[in-house]
């Protein structure tokens, strides 16, 4: 396995405005066409940026998570796909990075540093509630085999490894690392959301998968770590909106600039002196600092809670836990109020003509609102609320939508 030599944190970052440049190019086209962006996954392997949080003591460029969800929301802005389906691949480096040398695999920190990526899926169809496991891994002879399926795979397709949950022949909770293309694991590409169409966030068919012995992991959501993880994955979703809406601001000024006429009733003689346009460009532009910031101040939270794992302090880190969840929800509530009105508002920039198949605008109001449909935002608040009133915590100490 070949690891590439270390780059700075600022030499890495230094890399991104380019590569999303190169990711925005055709995005617009590639999500008409079902186009799905392995080029830009090959190119973001090639420029490291998959290494990001990997600590300088481990021979990486020790990028805060900070700058790994900035990372997310700006390569949102060229193709929120892209940035969506490295969710898995953040969380398992997060994963591996906070876990005490004698405890994390080996292997796990050469491979990041070599560029592979990871995904994985762990929810399926046609359960009777959300997070029970049916794909049974099965022991045969010195080895195991994987039988049966998964859904919302996001970003499998792209990765070279991916973690599954599983069940063992006693019924028990179990998981796999494995090798994305190992004989008898079909990705799907079967994804038929209305939004993020790209991710690749369909089903995986196992068919008497051979499992090693030492690709057997345990997934434990309640710990700490565990904890902090979940809280990413929720921001990281966040981030790909704020991603988004950036965009969306993007193309309304380049649609007022390029095509968009004053309004028939507008005594302005251009779309850019029209005060109604003004006025819908600089509403979208505060939508979207204000998710923007929202974002960046629970990335800050997240980054309390990775110096409290430093520390070791035990209260340090469960207070820091706390606040962290506690952020990152808010952060979705506020992304519940302003994010698909802010979208639907580029609408209003030139009638009729914006809502042309060519521009594919209503890809931003899908993409956000599918999004925002990962888990309920009636329940965050509830949970949120019943905190500050009554300091119950319980949702927040499961590690699974916080």
């Amino acid at each position: 396995m070949t690891v590439a030599a270390p780059v700075t944190r600022d030499a890495l970052l230094a890399r991104v405005p380019g590569f999303v440049a190169e990711i925005a190019d055709g995005a617009a086209r590639r999500e008409q066409e079902r186009e799905l962006p392995f080029a830009a996954f090959a190119r973001l392997r090639e420029l490291g940026l998959g290494t990001i949080r990997v600590p300088t003591a481990l021979g990486g460029p020790g990028g805060s998570a900070s700058d790994a969800i900035g990372l997310i929301a700006d390569i949102a802005v060229g193709d929120p796909n892209v940035a969506h389906a490295l969710r898995s691949h953040f969380n398992y480096v997060e994963a591996a990075i906070l876990t005490p040398e004698a405890h994390r695999d080996a292997a796990a920190i050469p491979r990041i540093l070599s560029g592979k990526l990871f995904g994985g899926a762990h929810t399926e169809q046609g359960t009777a509630r959300p997070g029970q496991v049916t794909l049974r891994l099965s022991r045969q002879g010195n080895g195991f085999r994987l039988n049966g399926r998964k859904w919302y795979a996001t970003g499998t397709a792209f990765a070279d490894y991916a973690s599954f949950s599983a069940v063992d022949d006693d019924g028990q909770p179990t998981g796999v690392l494995i090798p994305t293309d190992r004989a008898g694991l079909s990705i799907l590409d079967d994804w038929d959301g209305m939004g993020q169409r790209l991710t690749a966030s369909g089903g995986v068919l196992f068919e008497n998968v051979e499992v090693l012995p030492n690709e057997i992991v345990r997934r434990r959501l309640e710990t700490p770590v565990g904890r902090h993880c979940s809280t990413l994955r929720q921001l990281h979703l966040a981030a790909c909106a704020a991603g988004v809406l950036r965009n969306v601001l993007g193309d309304g000024l380049d649609y007022v600039h390029r095509q968009a006429r004053a309004a028939a009733h507008s005594t302005a003689e251009t779309a850019g002196g029209d005060p109604f346009v003004q006025q819908t460009i600089g509403e979208i532009a505060a939508a979207s600092f204000a998710v923007d910031a929202a974002v960046a101040a629970a990335a800050l939270r997240l980054d309390v809670t990775a110096a409290a794992f430093a520390g070791g302090d035990a209260e340090a880190i469960e207070a820091a836990l706390i606040e962290s969840s506690l952020a990152t929800a808010r952060v979705q509530l506020l992304l519940g109020q302003l994010g698909t009105r802010t979208t639907e508002r580029l609408f209003d920039l030139g009638g009729g003509s914006t809502t042309a198949r060519a521009l594919n605008f209503d890809r931003h109001w899908r993409n956000v609102r599918t999004v925002l449909s990962h888990n309920p935002l009636a329940h965050k608040a509830r949970v949120v609320g019943d905190y500050l009133i009554n300091g119950t915590t319980t949702h927040l100490r499961e590690g699974k939508v916080f």
